[in-house]
């Protein structure tokens, strides 16, 4: 592993980098770790051997957009999330560089889907991963995308603190609080 980039730390509950795992496996971001479960609707996901993730997932009806069906930011936002759980699950540290998302049809909320995530390329700290989110029951393709993903060092979360401190304008008012100020673990 390069050290130059961040890697998932999966011991260290106060790490920046820290990748909590739901019961059924699921890597969780920050806001899902309190449910225990990915509140976009990943239920289950798993790395092939042919190196393709491949995650189970419904629309929850909080993400409803119009009658039945997912509003268009859960789309973008499961695509998204999808790309991520790519390197995720391989424990290497990246962030979104652009995602281009093609809505193929409308996405129905609570339906079983399965999405893919598959790296498509490599080229320094940049990776393009595909995926493609379709319909559990006919495979029927509902929206695809592709995602240039950047690899980050370890201090990336420092280095972001740093640089929003000097975005203030409100000078003299108390910085928001940090997680351990907020008693997370």
């Amino acid at each position: 592993m390069n050290p130059e980039y961040g890697h998932v730390d999966r011991s260290d509950r106060n790490s920046a980098l820290f990748g909590a795992t739901s019961p059924s496996g699921v890597t969780l971001c920050r806001s899902c770790v309190a449910l225990a479960q990915c509140r976009l609707g990943l239920a289950r996901e798993t790395l092939r051997s042919d190196g393709v993730v491949v995650g189970e997932i419904a629309c929850p009806r909080d993400h409803e957009g119009g009658p039945d069906v997912a509003h268009g930011g859960w789309t973008a936002g499961i695509l998204d999330e999808m790309s991520g759980h790519a390197l995720l699950v391989r424990d290497e540290f990246a962030v979104t560089g652009t995602l281009t998302i093609k809505f193929v049809k409308p996405v129905p909320v609570q339906w079983p889907l399965i999405g893919t995530a598959a790296i498509a390329h490599r080229e320094g700290r940049k990776v393009t991963v595909s995926c493609q989110l379709e319909l559990a029951s006919s495979g029927t393709v509902v929206a695809v995308s592709e995602a240039i993903m950047i690899k980050r060092p370890p201090d990336h979360f420092d280095r972001h603190r740093t640089w929003l401190a000097g975005q203030r304008s409100d000078v003299g008012t108390p910085d928001p609080p940090t997680e351990q100020e907020h008693g997370a673990s």
